[in-house]
């Protein structure tokens, strides 16, 4: 690059920061907004369908009358086969072109989700599922490689800071927007819903996004998808080993041995067969610096901080037998700042703001909603979360697209534009974190809130036993109370030590969901220290936006 400017010493940092801001196209496409509106809602969808699929898992189990088990691995044949077309989008993607997988991959989700309601057969519906998770699951690396080679610098700000508010923005509507569906219409919208809003992603990416230009035919051959295969199915085999790891008790179950090193072994056999024969389409050496390693690490870790929304929140209204359109009403208030601080977040951003400001803001913001959340009782109800949700939703908010934009300034300022398999690669390794962090993440969660409530259960069981005169006065009270309402002193005396111990449940509980807010507030501390790590882009938005129309002025004045 030296040499290309006339330079024979070796370049500084800002000078090559000035040459790839330079080097970058001002207008790639001539309908520039429609193809950005197409990458945004490519974002919300794969997350909005997955959401949903778990909201709505109990009404789909009944409707086809398959048991808990069974149920079990609809939700895992979805999430693998995001798993697996991740690494597997690099390959499609490189030899077909973004543009074209996307179109085809939308067009058949659409059609999946139109006839998901319609299967009853369980194993058609396990493969539907499958169909449905390996065509949705392009849109996440292929629209984040869209967002860093078409977006006009102009917009790239606005552009990430909508990308991660529509991301995060689906996993807070869609409690209420289920509860919508399943009081008014059907169940049927969980998928009918995906179906409705794909082919207006589709529109937006035929018209705001130009082709790739056509593989010529005596061209180089195309690179082998062997080493593809065998690194998805590896990935795809593990995570499916760790979400139903729980279930199925870990290391004591032969099936989860069995996908766990099958996974390993494919893996294994991935790395060999790279080392062996390096794939033109894969480029890991350049995965490997600081920055990416960091938010990597960040990712997974912002993903776990998720569950307070997802996990915590939702289960301390369900234990009152709450449903998903009473439960809606309090994770909601999480998605009502989230335009407003997107627009906040771009016009910083683009004011010159450093995003790990922002990240570091929002982190902040999520750990003192998680603390003020610590102070929850069993007679909390949806009322009670409406501050502490819209703290949250501040906090999630500016954190992911605070993180994003620490994820889009390293692609950029290492060269991830100047070669297609290089962002690829970058896109899919993000991807693959997304996933395995999410999961990871609310596998964690349910373990440590099941160590939880069996420790605060031995512990308050300490207090009520046979022998103590308050437990005693209290049976013999609700005993007498009881009497009349059944068939004698000794039903009603098994019912109250019954109320008795449901009361224990309850209050151990509401004891481990408190220690699972405190712990999500003490992952965003770590996630703090982490973000003081990062090493400052060379330059902001606004730095980029400034030198991209330098040129341009110049080229005016020319003229």
């Amino acid at each position: 690059m030296a040499a290309s400017i006339g330079i024979n010493r070796p370049l500084t940092t800002a000078e090559i920061a000035h040459a790839t801001a330079a080097a970058i196209p001002s207008e790639v496409s001539t309908r520039p907004l429609v193809g950005i509106l197409g990458v945004l809602i490519g974002a919300h969808l794969v997350t909005l369908t997955g959401r949903m699929l778990t909201l709505g898992m109990a009404d789909l189990k009944g409707h086809v009358g398959i048991s808990f088990d069974q149920g079990a691995w609809l939700d895992s044949a979805y999430n693998a086969a995001l798993m697996f077309i991740g690494p597997f989008s690099v390959y499609v993607g490189g030899l077909l072109g973004p543009r074209r997988v996307l179109l085809f991959a939308a067009g058949v989700f659409t059609v999946t989700c139109a006839f998901l309601p319609l299967i009853h057969s369980y194993s058609l519906l396990v493969a539907a599922l499958i169909v449905a998770g390996l065509t949705s699951g392009t849109f996440y690396p292929l629209t984040l490689t869209f967002a860093l080679r078409i977006t006009p610098l102009r917009f790239l700000p606005f552009t990430m800071a909508f990308y991660a508010t529509f991301i995060d923005g689906a996993v807070n509507i869609a409690p209420s927007l289920y509860g919508w569906y399943r009081e008014h219409l059907s169940w049927h919208w969980m998928f009918w819903n995906s179906a409705l809003i794909a082919p207006v992603m589709m529109t937006c990416i035929y018209f705001g996004i130009p082709a790739a230009p056509a593989r010529k035919k005596d061209g180089p051959a195309p690179p082998s998808f062997v080493g593809f295969l065998y690194l998805s199915a590896g990935l795809a085999l593990m995570f499916t080993a760790l979400q139903q790891g729980q279930r199925l008790d870990w290391w004591r179950s032969g099936v989860f041995n069995g996908l766990f090193w099958s996974g390993a072994f494919f893996t294994l056999c991935a790395l060999i067969r790279r080392l062996r024969g390096p794939n033109p389409l894969v480029a890991l050496p350049y995965l490997w610096k600081w920055n990416t390693v960091l938010l990597g690490s960040l990712l997974f870790w912002f993903r776990f901080t998720l569950t307070l929304t997802i996990i915590l929140i939702p289960q301390s209204l369900a234990i009152h037998g709450f449903e998903a359109n009473q439960i809606g009403p309090a994770i909601i208030w999480s998605a009502i700042p989230l335009l407003p601080v997107a627009f906040t977040a771009g016009f910083l951003m683009r004011r010159g703001l450093d995003p790990r400001l922002l990240f570091a803001a929002g982190l902040t913001c999520t750990a003192l909603a998680a603390v003020l959340s610590a102070q929850y009782t069993s007679a909390w109800a949806a009322e009670n979360y409406y501050r502490t949700e819209l703290l949250t939703g501040v906090g999630q908010s500016f954190s992911l697209i605070g993180l994003v934009g620490c994820i889009i300034l390293q692609g950029v300022f290492t060269g991830g534009l100047a070669k297609p398999p290089w962002i690829l690669t970058f896109s899919a390794f993000f991807h693959t974190i997304r996933l395995f962090g999410g999961t990871a993440g609310a596998i964690y969660m349910a373990h440590f809130l099941a160590d939880r409530e069996r420790l605060h259960s031995n512990l308050l069981g300490l207090h009520v036993s046979s022998g103590n005169w308050i437990t005693d006065a209290n049976i013999r009270a609700m005993t007498a109370g009881l009497f009349g309402k059944s068939s004698g002193m000794q039903s009603a005396g098994e019912r109250a030590v019954d109320l008795i111990a449901a009361r224990l449940r309850l209050q151990a509980y509401s004891l481990s969901l408190i220690d699972g807010y405190l712990l999500v507030a003490w992952t965003c501390a770590i996630a703090l220290i982490l973000v003081a790590l990062l090493r400052k882009s060379p330059m902001n938005y606004g730095d980029l936006s400034t030198l991209q129309n330098i040129p341009a002025a110049k080229k005016e004045s020319k003229g």
